[in-house]
């Protein structure tokens, strides 16, 4: 019977103000849950001092990291939510040594978000990441 009243609400202030509801909504919706990924995404990391989150880039909707890896810049890790699901996908950024191969983003239900889920995402996007234009020891030299 609540759930009946909520969308009944919902609609109804979808009606009187569209921009209104979406916000409203947004906020009472998917900013937690957004909160929740960034909130697992910094977890992962808790205990390796070799690796830094810098937050940066990021919009209101969709939550960017750059990743710093012994100081070093390496990767950016955007997050958002798409139609119910969580999107986490992995870019290059300037002034890194790195690159990402190609691969599309990886998604899931919100409901299988959690620390197993959260690190198995990472370990994929960490095997895209490349040396630009070869080994990362060569790199250094």
């Amino acid at each position: 019977m609540e759930d009946n009243f909520q969308k009944a609400c919902d609609t109804l202030s979808n009606t009187v103000d569209t921009t209104q509801f979406e916000r409203f909504r947004w906020t009472r919706d998917e900013q937690p849950k957004l909160a929740r990924m960034v909130e697992l995404l910094r977890g992962a990391f808790e205990d390796r001092e070799d690796f830094d989150l810098a937050e940066e880039g990021a919009t209101g909707a969709v939550k960017r990291f750059v990743i710093k890896i012994h100081g070093q810049r390496t990767i950016a890790i955007a997050m958002s939510l798409q139609q119910g699901q969580v999107v986490i996908q992995c870019e290059p950024i300037e002034r890194s040594r790195f690159t990402v191969n190609p691969g599309n983003p990886i998604s899931d239900a919100f409901e299988h978000l959690d620390e197993r889920w959260m690190e198995q995402a990472l370990q994929l996007i960490f095997a895209r990441i490349r040396p630009v234009g070869g080994h990362a020891q060569d790199q250094a030299a």
